[in-house]
């Protein structure tokens, strides 16, 4: 069993960015406000030879439990249940505050192995932190520096009478880790293996808007309070990957920051939480934009589709808080009329009614996911493609332009995830919009592929299969 290490403290002493340096990637978001982090993020880590699982919690804060603050606490006690070993993390600039000591007697409480870290403690300015520290009774202190990497070696000591040792081959501690905030998915020179892998975990990630009940939909899925819910809105700000299981399929659910119009974000933590957001859509396979059911397609909504459909996602709408509404068969009919107005570029999209707080819909949500994630790598092959395309060009040739008819001579996938076709023909860089859009809905209509994008290229010169040419 893989040891797991929490990071404890109170708020601003520099646990996320020690996290972030243990897995070697900016996962966790770091500003210099206190109170940033407040879901419990969960993590691979490496330092030396040592290899474990490291949680990063919230700051602890003395509050009232059914408080957000008192919500957040409660996130970093369950991180202190499921830990093997405890850093405790003190600020070794400012020294010792009131708020340190009665935590540190909550973390001696648990029984657990602690382990006190001094960070900031680079330089003269915490030599007299590291001597106070002394005072909470947990031993001797780490001094530490996670901004810069100091300590490393102590604290690679102090770990290794807990945490197993599991060497790998060709793979070493960096210190000085990239910029990346996010699981990449596998290098391109992987990814056909990766995508080939039966086993491999479905990445599906949730978004929405603020308050539209994504947290409260993966607590559901998974059975557990494991994200941060409440009646706030824009309550998550790290996104969050949890594992889940549907029927056997392995699955990663991303649990996102909810996303308002550009013009409205003017916090910069915000606009860090919106960037993570993205990031998670682009490395998703399969995107659910979560839906209120009492205020649906608001603009920022569309937005939100128009924003997958463009990063080549497969998109299923989710119709969040269905328990709340009256007509339920009539609003169903009409939103999916809606949605085939409104989001041409996608059309045929799943929608799926359901409620998180409930538990309502979620196996449907789930079964629309996988279908969808078929439809996205789906492929055709070119002699039923050329077959459909004859007929077509019959039915609606392409117009003329300047007097010469484009002429479109065959058509090709190039490639899945999503759909991509190659069209071939003389004067193809005038073909207009409308024509093009006539072949991609009917490219979608032949083909059974809806709700996923559909890239169509154009591409000059003749037709290698047409054996009268030379």
């Amino acid at each position: 069993m893989t040891a797991t290490v929490a990071i404890i403290g109170r708020p601003n002493v520099g646990k996320s960015t020690l996290f972030n340096r243990l897995v070697g990637k900016k996962l966790a978001l770091v500003d210099d406000r206190p109170g940033v982090t407040r879901d419990r993020r969960e993590g691979d880590a490496a330092l030396g030879h040592l290899r474990f699982k490291v949680i990063d919690t919230a700051g602890l804060e003395e509050a009232d439990k059914d408080s957000l603050a008192g919500r957040m606490r409660a996130q970093t006690e369950t991180a202190i249940e499921q830990a093997d070993v405890i850093l405790f993390m003190i600020d070794a600039r400012l020294g010792l505050t009131p708020m340190d000591q009665p935590f540190a007697e909550l973390v001696r409480k648990s029984g657990k192995p602690v382990i006190l870290l001094a960070n900031k403690a680079e330089g003269k300015k915490g030599l007299d932190g590291i001597f106070e520290s002394y005072a909470l009774g947990l031993g001797d202190p780490v001094p530490f520096s996670a901004e810069h990497g100091e300590g490393t070696s102590d604290l690679l000591e102090a770990l290794a009478p807990y945490v197993d040792v599991e060497p790998e081959e060709d793979e070493a501690f960096d210190e000085s880790y990239g910029d990346k905030r996010w699981v990449a998915p596998p290098a391109a020179a992987e990814e056909e293996d990766y995508e080939n892998d039966p086993n491999k975990p479905l990445r599906v990630t949730i978004i929405g808007r603020p308050n539209a009940g994504k947290s409260t939909l993966v607590n559901r899925m998974i059975g557990e309070e494991r994200l941060l819910t409440g009646p706030e809105a824009g309550i998550t700000r790290d996104t969050i990957s949890v594992d889940y299981e549907w029927r056997g399929r392995p699955v990663k659910l991303f649990d996102t920051a909810g996303m308002r119009k550009r013009a409205r974000i003017e916090e910069k933590l915000e606009k860090l939480s919106v960037a993570d957001a993205l990031r998670a859509i682009r490395f998703a396979e399969v995107v659910v934009v979560l839906l209120d059911s009492t205020i649906p397609f608001e603009k920022q909504d569309l937005t939100l589709v128009d924003l997958t459909e463009r990063e080549g996602r497969t998109v299923v709408i989710g119709l969040n808080k269905w328990d709340l509404v009256a007509d339920k068969a009539g609003l169903l009919a009409e939103l999916k009329e809606k949605a085939n107005h409104l989001l041409a570029q996608v059309r045929g999209v799943p929608i799926v009614p359901l409620s998180g707080l409930a538990g309502e819909g979620i196996d449907r949500l789930m079964q629309a996911v996988f279908q969808s994630y078929e439809v996205w790598n789906r492929r055709v092959s070119t002699a039923r493609i050329n077959r459909w395309l004859e007929g077509v060009l019959s039915a609606h040739p392409p117009p003329a332009v300047a007097g010469r008819r484009i002429k479109i001579r065959y058509m090709t996938q190039a490639k899945a995830r999503p759909p991509t076709f190659a069209l071939f023909g003389n004067q193809l860089d005038h073909l207009p919009v409308s024509y093009t859009r006539y072949l991609v809905n009917n490219l979608r209509e032949a083909f059974d592929l809806p709700g996923t994008p559909i890239r169509l290229h154009t591409r000059g010169g003749d037709n290698p299969y047409d054996k009268g040419k030379k």
